[in-house]
């Protein structure tokens, strides 16, 4: 069977030069593989050359594989790592003997035996092989390529299994220029450091302040604006993030907490389909933005999820990449009927805070980061979910809901979470350099404003606020209605000298 294959574009993909199509790609198109491309594929050049694009790493001719199954995934663990998804996709059609086949011809090599080991994870078959006696043990992850987990041993395979997750979930992050220099600036460092020289007092408030305003932000990202007491409700559930071990019965507490007025939701687990988008006018039919996982396959990957927290919660890995693969798991599976986007932001708060990535009595508002960005957000999100529609079959119910027809759990659980790391992590970054410090310095402002006040004019706390908030409204000046108003007794010399003040503390 040959599997190489000269090309210049590839599923609307062009390529950067002529070339031979190899690893993955080649075994997307020869097997007719059922899933998004990937976002790198790799090309042999035709003029000796080797270089990266964003979507193309260009090899020279030495580095051409044997033009067999055996070859094309030796290339593509070598070069290209470990993707899940596809290598599933591929042995649920590759006959089970080819694969032993493999394995038999090089019992002790290092990629016969990777394939040996995904072979039998993945499917959760064993080939008729004998456990393996000789021989180092191997990681099945590179950590050149990717992010690696704890290892656990497979005597059979002598295999060191570094994934990040469990059968049941395991998304993968690649290692990325932009991953590494934001790693490098150890943010958790920075932040404890800068923290560290202000009152805890001051802390403490900016720490109220900021629950707050993440739960407003959370709201406002699903395009509600929740009544203050409602906001403050959740800013409450965000600042115990942590404190629970993740469970279902933790999240469905939660949920209860999101959802105001239960009366017209179903809560607890989706038992129908679910999908994010629009009706169409006219029909009322779904328009898929985004489909959710079957419902019947939830209870599986909720506890895989929660399953591979754990195992992250303990592990090396760093905190923001563990965030993103939890978190947008979660949002991906959108397991509940409604409280879906809310809860995939706590998660985020959740996993930092179990592991230690901010001191405590500090919460970090991703959400108002991620509202500083809600386009890139959204790109994010759809980053995953539009190639996807592609390859999900559904059909529309009586209630004009989605029911999806063909097995889908594999898109869930064995996804790039790459880009969402990525994204996750230069929200981190905002949060830690940007957001706090201005929260913190507003604090520090406000203290030395009322402190002023307080000393020249005796003015009660809630006086002072109304002037403060006012002297922000309108720019460091008073208006004509707070002057006729609530401030009327103050002399004109009193209220330049107040702007004054005021100006000098924020110039």
């Amino acid at each position: 069977m040959q599997i190489s294959q000269k090309i210049s574009t590839f599923h609307g993909r062009t390529a950067p030069e002529t070339g031979v199509l190899v690893g993955y790609g080649a075994l997307i198109s020869s097997y007719n593989l059922a899933l998004p491309v990937p976002e790198k594929l790799c090309l042999i050049s035709e003029k000796n050359r080797k270089y990266t694009t964003a979507e193309w790493e260009v090899f020279t001719p030495r580095h051409t594989p044997k033009d067999t199954l055996y070859g094309h995934l030796t290339f593509a663990l070598k070069y290209e790592g470990v993707n899940l998804c596809l290598l599933k996709k591929l042995f649920q059609k590759v006959e089970k003997v080819e694969i032993t086949e493999i394995v038999k011809s090089e019992p002790t090599g290092s990629y016969s035996r990777m394939i040996w080991f995904l072979y039998e994870w993945l499917m959760d078959e064993l080939l008729d092989i004998p456990d393996l006696k000789v021989g180092n043990f191997v990681n099945l992850l590179n950590a050149e390529l990717q992010y690696t987990g704890p290892e656990i041993i497979s005597k059979r395979h002598r295999i060191r299994n570094n994934l990040l997750g469990t059968r049941d979930f395991c998304p993968l992050i690649r290692k990325t220029a932009k991953l590494e220099a934001i790693i490098a600036k150890n943010l958790s460092q920075q932040c404890a450091q800068s923290l560290n020289q202000f009152h805890k007092d001051l802390l403490i408030r900016a720490s109220a302040f900021l629950l707050l305003k993440d739960s407003k932000a959370s709201f406002a990202i699903e395009g509600e604006k929740p009544l203050h007491s409602r906001a403050q409700r959740w800013g409450k559930a965000i600042g115990q993030a942590g404190m629970n071990q993740l469970s279902t019965d933790e999240i469905l507490r939660l949920q209860q907490i999101v959802i105001e007025n239960a009366r017209f939701i179903e809560m607890g687990w989706r038992k129908e389909g679910g999908f994010v988008g629009e009706h169409d006018r006219w029909t009322n039919e779904p328009i898929p933005d985004h489909l959710s996982a079957k419902w019947q396959d939830i209870d599986t990957l909720m506890n895989g999820l929660i399953a591979t927290n754990q195992k992250l919660e303990t592990s090396e890995l760093d905190p923001v990449l563990a965030a993103a693969i939890i978190a947008f798991g979660f949002v991906f599976i959108h397991p509940l009927v409604d409280g879906n986007g809310r809860l995939h932001r706590y998660l985020i708060h959740h996993v930092l805070a179990r592991m230690n990535f901010a001191q405590k009595g500090i919460v970090f508002p991703v959400s108002s980061a991620i509202l500083n960005r809600i386009d890139d957000y959204r790109l994010v999100l759809e980053a995953y979910s539009a190639p996807l529609l592609e390859w999900i079959e559904w059909k529309v119910t009586a209630k004009n809901n989605v029911d999806i027809t063909n097995e889908t759990i594999d898109y869930y659980r064995y996804f790039d979470a790459t880009r969402q790391a990525e994204f996750l992590y230069e929200c981190v970054e905002q949060t830690i350099t940007e957001i706090i410090p201005q929260e913190v310095d507003y604090l520090q402002k406000y203290d030395a404003m009322k402190r002023f006040l307080d000393n020249s004019f005796e003015m009660p706390d809630k006086t002072v606020a109304l002037l403060i908030h006012f002297l922000e409204q309108n720019n460091g000046k008073l208006s004509k209605r707070a002057i006729t108003g609530e401030f009327e007794s103050l002399t004109e010399k009193e209220i330049e000298e107040i702007e004054n003040e005021y100006n000098r503390l924020n110039s």
